[in-house]
């Protein structure tokens, strides 16, 4: 596979922090009580909107202010209470090195992604950045990946989508192409399993090797892993 895709939140870097306390803040802002940690945890990888509306059942008016509120705090400060997962950065170089062509295809906000990736000196690394625009549009991680590949000119045998959540998973089936999870984020038990992942990790390092090693297919990593 020449073209890996990988999703940014949970993947690349651990946004924890970051995205729980702009949650806070603009439920606070709707008058709305304090999140649990589990309702916080699953705030991450689903699009900005879904989550208002689906975990915490807000209409479409409030669901619209709570993103407003969100990115208000987001974009001030929350973008930079983030960290890289471990092996990140060296599982990037190794894959582009090998020559493969690397994408982030993320339902965060692209201007966003851009600037975390800039900010970890990841870009280098990276061919482009596929994320939501601001005003909704691309809002399916579907959608996200069919851009990256549309630009890319990218055929969907050649391509795979690595992320931690079934949202990866469900948005690479979409497009038909080979999905990976990881469990290096904010999945439940199984949850990778269940929606369908072609192959399961536990690390980035392993990611790595399976991608160096051509990526086979259906047999067993030496993780033990699902692959």
């Amino acid at each position: 596979m020449k073209y890996l895709f990988f999703d940014l939140d949970g993947t690349l870097t651990i946004p924890y922090e970051g995205i729980s306390k702009s949650f806070i803040y603009a439920l606070k802002a709707c008058g709305r009580k304090c999140p649990t940690e589990r309702e916080l945890r699953l705030c991450i990888g689903p699009p900005l909107y879904d989550c208002f509306v689906n975990l915490f059942k807000m209409d479409g008016e409030e669901a619209e202010y709570a993103v407003k509120k969100y990115r208000e705090r987001y974009h001030a400060v929350g973008w930079k209470e983030n960290e890289l997962v471990p092996g990140a950065e060296e599982c990037l170089r190794a894959l582009s090195a090998q020559g493969k062509i690397l994408a982030v295809a993320t339902s965060k906000p692209k201007i966003f992604a851009e600037r975390i990736l800039q900010s970890f000196s990841l870009e280098k690394y990276i061919t482009y950045v596929s994320g939501c625009g601001l005003d909704g549009s691309l809002g399916t991680k579907g959608a996200v990946i069919a851009h990256a590949m549309g630009v890319l000119g990218a055929p969907a045998g050649e391509c795979a989508m690595i992320g931690d959540r079934h949202y990866d998973v469900e948005g690479a089936k979409e497009c038909g192409i080979f999905a990976v999870g990881v469990r290096t984020g904010y999945a439940e038990e199984g949850e990778l399993e269940r929606a369908g992942a072609d192959a399961v990790f536990d690390t980035l390092n392993d990611v790595k090797e399976y991608f160096l090693k051509g990526g086979k297919g259906a047999e067993k990593g030496n993780n033990g892993a699902q692959v």
